[in-house]
């Protein structure tokens, strides 16, 4: 059962909203297995250029699913969220069968209809790197990125001695990803 935890940025969350997001993200619940719990935290915000951006997060035991839409049209937004869901979680389901293995996350998901596999192309590892990685601060792993002209670079932060990953945003700001 999914239950909703639904936020509104420069826009009020009317209950006829909150129903029409309730009812397209419920249809999600086919895909799982009775008895898992769920929140789906949905995000929905408005901007001065008319446009709205819907984001809806589903952590789950083995897995988190994760969405997002941007358009003239919060209603289409939300309905290209759940279609991008659901075609996550196909995908995952697809991969775990294909891979003929019991895992945890197979437990996670209700059995596919037939004809409800997802025929893209899976992806497949096609290449290893091995790097070596030095210490070093956030903004010289941002510089390192920037001068390889690379979209993350992998790092070891020398304040930390942890792991970590910086990354470009679609913003065009910066991320971090820290290990523990």
């Amino acid at each position: 059962m999914i239950k909703f935890n639904i936020r509104g940025e420069n826009i009020e969350v009317t209950e006829a909203l909150r129903d029409y997001v309730e009812d397209r993200i419920s249809n999600l619940e086919k895909y799982f297995n009775d008895g898992h719990e769920m929140i789906a935290h949905v995000s929905l915000k408005t901007y001065k250029d008319k446009s709205a951006k819907v984001e809806v997060t589903i952590p789950a035991k083995q897995i988190t699913l994760r969405a997002e839409d941007k358009s003239r049209d919060l209603y289409n937004s939300i309905d290209s969220v759940q279609e991008k869901l659901a075609r996550q979680i196909r995908k995952y389901k697809t991969r775990i069968n294909t891979k003929s293995e019991h895992t945890a996350l197979a437990d996670e998901f209700a059995e596919l209809e037939a004809g409800e596999e997802l025929t893209e192309a899976v992806s497949r590892l096609v290449r290893t790197k091995n790097v070596d990685l030095k210490p070093m601060t956030v903004d010289e792993a941002a510089l390192q990125m920037d001068m390889l002209s690379h979209d993350f670079f992998f790092f070891i932060d020398g304040d930390t001695n942890q792991p970590a990953v910086i990354y470009k945003r679609s913003d065009g700001n910066v991320g971090l990803i820290e290990g523990r």
